[in-house]
């Protein structure tokens, strides 16, 4: 390995939640004299919140500067040498050296590492389809792109949007431009909106989108974004239809960015994300971490290698990456699959597996579903909340819960998130002591019942 002037180097690539998380731990740890942190970033913002994106579009969040976390220049303040507009193109494990070429002036540099953190996000799926660069057509993943579709919609006279993709991204866009006062259509190649959810509770998201004024197409696979003489956009379609759009905003999904790591030779999984231990060292490879979006991550219930691009996730994983890298021990012992989200007054919540993931891991399972409300039925504002639970048969462990509800249904998907990283029973569950008043819940919480319920089908269901 090559040494710095007496010192280690880290060197970190992407400047955003794993990245920076990861140099910002490795600092409090060991202060300057010990180890020289670079950090490169090829956009032109660090630490920020790509999950507020969508608010801020909608006017929840009115300054784009209240998704920074933390600026180039409060990096650099404290000792971490973060470079921005910076690509790294080539990585070289052989010799302990990255390659950088700058964004602006095309000049290229070698920089030699002790440490390396691989920190490289997600890259949206944008479909190789004609028109699909025509101006108009927005991906929403970094705060230039937030900018530049806030941009179209204030210069575009028109008021027709269509969202292509109704997974998270999608269905917060589509809340976002109806509140901008646009007339929404939303193109779903699946069978039902948010394919993290089973297809009938996808349905109950279908219903209250189209309440809600949303077009909601399913079924469709855009084939070709039209474009009128002006070159601009003017239409999606799909092999039996045209959708009117002045503004196109492409939410189709993420893959994990390894270009870099699979040229460089390390372990990808099945995903292609980038596989690490526990302490999120690459596999074979004593002096390179990874986290973030570009890694896979181990599934605590299906014992399987999921990849799972959430924020919470790439911060746990910087911290516990620093801390590693700053001398002390720190491990990621995988998730349950926990995620939350809302359009306009609808929420959205799911934890651990569906039945499509418990079948593909060889589980036999109950699978119950219930009606309750979010308070006490007679509190004023009480509002319907429907609860399905996964529970393995004969075991009664719990497998995985969907939420999808009114004011108050999308966090309580975090008392299912405990009890699946606890592994309990969802007999075990219906003895939880959780808090009651008529303002927050019936006096069986609406997960509650819904344990009891999969309790009792476990019991029948027998072996």
């Amino acid at each position: 390995m090559v040494k710095s002037r007496g010192r280690e180097r880290l060197v970190v690539i992407g400047g955003d939640a794993a990245g920076m998380s990861a140099a910002s731990q490795a600092r409090r740890l060991k202060g300057p004299g010990e180890l020289e942190i670079v950090a490169f970033e090829r956009g032109t913002f660090s630490s920020f919140s790509a999950c507020g994106i969508p608010y801020w579009v909608g006017g929840d969040v009115t300054e784009r500067d209240r998704l920074i976390a933390r600026t180039p220049e409060e990096h650099r303040a404290r000792d971490i040498d973060l470079r921005m507009r910076t690509e790294i193109t080539e990585i070289d494990v052989a010799k302990g050296r990255v390659r950088a070429r700058d964004v602006v002036s095309g000049d290229e540099s070698w920089t030699p590492y002790d440490k390396l953190v691989i920190a490289t996000g997600a890259r949206p799926l944008r479909p190789p389809l004609p028109g699909v660069d025509a101006p108009g057509v927005h991906g929403v993943q970094t705060l230039d792109d937030g900018q530049a579709l806030l941009d179209t919609l204030t210069a575009t006279e028109g008021r027709r949007a269509v969202v292509v993709g109704a997974g998270y991204i999608g269905v917060e866009m589509a809340e976002a431009l109806i509140r901008r006062g646009y007339e929404v259509t939303v193109v779903n190649r699946g069978q039902e909106p948010m394919a993290t959810l089973d297809p009938d509770m996808g349905r109950l998201v279908h219903e209250a989108m189209e309440g809600m004024g949303i077009g909601m197409v399913n079924g469709a696979e855009v084939t070709e974004v039209l474009t009128g003489d002006d070159g601009r956009v003017r239409a999606v379609a799909t092999a039996d239809a045209e959708y009117p759009a002045d503004v196109v905003v492409l939410g189709i999904g993420v893959r994990p960015e390894t270009t870099l790591a699979e040229r460089a030779g390390l372990p990808l999984g099945e995903s292609g994300g980038l596989l690490t231990d526990l302490a999120m060292r690459v596999r074979g490879h004593g002096n390179i971490w990874a986290g973030g979006d570009c890694v896979e991550v181990l599934d605590l219930v299906s014992g399987r290698e999921r990849h799972i691009p959430l924020g919470t996730h790439a911060n746990k994983h910087g911290q516990i990456i620093g801390t590693n890298v700053g001398g002390g021990y720190a491990t990621f012992p995988g998730v349950v699959g926990t995620a939350v989200s809302k359009v306009c007054e609808l929420e959205i919540a799911r934890t651990g597996l569906r039945e499509k993931d418990a079948l593909r891991a060889g589980l036999r399972f109950e699978t119950v579903t219930i009606e309750s409300t979010s308070r006490a039925g007679y509190y004023p504002g009480a509002t319907p909340m429907t609860v399905k639970m996964l529970a393995e048969r004969r075991t009664g462990r719990l497998l995985g819960v969907q939420i999808v509800g009114r004011e108050g249904a999308g966090k309580r998907v975090d008392i299912a998130a405990v009890a699946l990283t606890a592994g309990m029973t969802v007999e075990r569950m219906t003895t939880l002591d959780l808090g009651y008043a008529p303002p927050f819940s019936p006096v069986w919480d609406p997960v509650l019942v819904a344990a009891r319920k999969a309790a009792g089908a476990v019991r029948r269901g027998g072996a």
